[in-house]
């Protein structure tokens, strides 16, 4: 090699020193969240406008399921996703291995209990018939709203996923009437009282806030999070991310947009 010739391998080393360390660069590049469509991506389209005020670009992609966002994100397609509760990413990581982390929670489609015939749980009469949706998830779902409500109590080791056999204390001998969640509002009349989750109870015009009997916790169990991947939850952009989405303007958005069927949980 002469020394023209070292003199432009040198100033090549140069250049591409100086591309890798460009902060500049480096913000040019967004970041990908996926999202389901709906709730999830419309919040996101006003964090995105939020997030850029501070420096930080990104881009949204929505999935129509809900298996993919986390195997983009597993596979590096993505670089965070915003769709799924803590129990869902919990046995995605159990199930298939992922190494993902939550690093902030978001919203939470509220499961309420609601009655025609009584205004508080405390009113149930001996023998009341409950109803709760039969699929696992949300039947546990329903059972743990109903012991925070003092209405019955489980086995200390039920978890989320309790069925009516993990009953050990029921005080007014309420009867657990399991059916199909999404016929629970039409069926509400059948009952002393209905636990329905917050995307049935909108359709059929109930606001978990304002109509419910009572409500789960806007940071309970159910909560939906934000997701990475675990080498990247410290990186500055996370804490960004959750900065712009933890916002008083994102909160006033959620309320105003979805009429209370949506609660923050910051």
């Amino acid at each position: 090699m002469n020394r023209r010739q070292l003199i432009q391998f040198f100033a090549g080393l140069g250049v591409a020193a100086s591309l890798v360390s460009s902060p500049v660069l480096a913000q040019d590049k967004p970041i990908k969240i996926g999202a389901t469509g709906g709730p999830h991506a419309e919040i996101l389209e006003q964090v995105k406008k939020l997030a850029e005020k501070d420096g930080l670009k990104l881009q949204i992609v929505e999935f129509s399921d809900y298996i993919q966002p986390n195997a983009a994100l597993a596979a590096g397609d993505l670089d965070a996703n915003s769709y799924q509760h803590q129990p869902y990413l919990d046995a995605q990581v159990k199930d298939r291995g992922y190494k993902l982390v939550s690093v902030g929670t978001t919203i939470t489609f509220p499961m309420g209990v609601y009655s025609k015939k009584i205004k508080s749980l405390k009113d149930l009469k001996n023998g009341a018939r409950i109803g709760v949706p039969n699929d696992p998830t949300n039947g546990g779902r329903a059972l743990l709203l109903l012991q925070a409500q003092g209405v019955i109590k489980l086995k200390p080791d039920a978890g989320l996923k309790a069925t009516p056999l993990d009953i050990i204390d029921n005080p007014k001998k309420v009867k657990i009437v399991e059916l199909d969640a999404a016929q629970l509002p039409r069926s509400l009349d059948d009952f002393d009282a209905a636990a329905i989750n917050g995307n049935f109870a909108e359709s059929a015009g109930l606001s978990p806030t304002k109509d419910s009997i009572a409500v789960e916790a806007p940071k309970g169990p159910y909560v939906n999070v934000i997701a990475v991947r675990v080498e990247d939850k410290d990186k500055p952009w996370v804490a960004k991310l959750i900065k712009a989405y933890h916002s008083p303007e994102i909160k006033k958005f959620v309320t105003e947009k979805y009429k209370n069927s949506v609660v923050t949980s910051w």
